[in-house]
């Protein structure tokens, strides 16, 4: 663990617009500048990237998250279920297995888990999501909702609707596609990944995984990706920074998953539909048994695509979806 003084420093790095001067740190803090000055130099040895700018005060290069950054931000205006704990770790197997852990320990519902790097991060299908320190956003909510285990399946919609909508705050062009991804001109941009414990009749705790590319790295994509992939900077036309991303996305996860709780799936399903990219559209399922062929004409009230086929109207509750119109 850091030194308090030392968190704060860095909670004040993280939330600055611009330089933030010795000057105002010391005063702010009650020490001298030689001690402010010590603090400093003790983050930059723990591998803290802080830059000093003659005459205007310190920056932090890196793009890092604190809990204590992000919760100062949440506390302006408390959101009502979701970020009243988070814990956010260097490192970490996976998001959603460490929530799944703190389910079972009995955490409260809303604690948020935030990884730099996942070391076995997951998707859906036994695929690996690949987080790449400040390039991404690696993020699990431990949800609790009283719900029976056959309407889990509607979480990630849920979700999917909440990402969509703190992305187009952020400016950026976006767009669902059934059933956990968000798409930026074709291209995924973020992934969901619910899991659950349950016991017959009784959901006792969900986790929402959230995996979020921040930026392009640059380094490349890993060779191991097969689709094609772009970032939530490139899609909001403008760099966007972690904590940014972190707030809005706690916000407008809060306010759905809300509504949802308040009064049902439907609001949030017609949201859903009219965001989706394939609406209306032809498309393609690969459901690991062979392909389907068809025009999505809805979601129905248990999160499956209905498919108009010619054979009839086809109910897909698992699978790929491709975009046969998508570049």
């Amino acid at each position: 663990m850091t030194h308090p003084v030392q968190d704060t420093i860095l909670t004040r790095l993280v939330t600055a617009a611009g330089p933030v001067s010795g000057h105002d740190l010391a005063a702010e803090l009650g020490l001298s500048r030689t001690a402010v000055w010590k603090h400093v130099e003790a983050l930059r040895r723990s591998g803290t990237r802080i830059r000093s700018e003659s005459g205007k005060g310190y920056v932090l290069e890196s793009d890092r998250l604190t809990a204590q950054a992000l919760a100062t931000r949440l506390a302006v205006d408390p959101p009502a279920h979701i970020g009243g704990m988070i814990r956010c770790l260097t490192s970490v197997d996976s998001t959603n297995l460490e929530a799944l852990r703190a389910a079972d320990a009995g955490e409260p519902e809303g604690m948020v888990v935030i990884a730099d790097r996942q070391r076995h991060g997951r998707g859906r299908l036994g695929r690996t999501w690949h987080t790449l320190d400040d390039d991404a956003l690696a993020m699990s909510v431990l949800l609790r909702p009283s719900l029976p285990p056959e309407r889990v399946p509607q979480i990630p919609l849920v979700v999917g609707v909440a990402l969509y909508e703190a992305f187009r705050g952020l400016g950026a062009d976006v767009a669902i596609k059934w059933p956990n991804d968000i798409l930026h001109h074709g291209a995924k941009l973020a992934g969901i990944l619910t899991e659950m414990r349950a016991e017959p009749g009784h959901v006792q705790a969900v986790v929402a995984g959230i995996g979020i590319n921040i930026r392009h790295p640059a380094g490349g994509w890993p060779d191991d990706i097969r689709q094609a992939v772009t970032d939530l900077s490139t899609a909001a036309g403008r760099p966007v920074r972690r904590l940014d991303v972190a707030e809005r996305v706690i916000r407008s996860l809060d306010a759905c998953y809300r509504m949802y709780l308040h009064e049902g799936f439907d609001p949030l399903r017609d949201g859903w539909w009219s965001a989706h990219a394939g609406s209306g559209e032809r498309v393609r399922v690969h459901d690991g048994r062979g392909t389907i062929e068809g025009t999505a004409i809805a979601v129905d009230h248990d999160g499956a695509l209905l498919l108009s086929t010619d054979s009839g109207t086809r109910r897909i509750i698992a699978g790929d979806l491709e975009l046969m119109g998508a570049s």
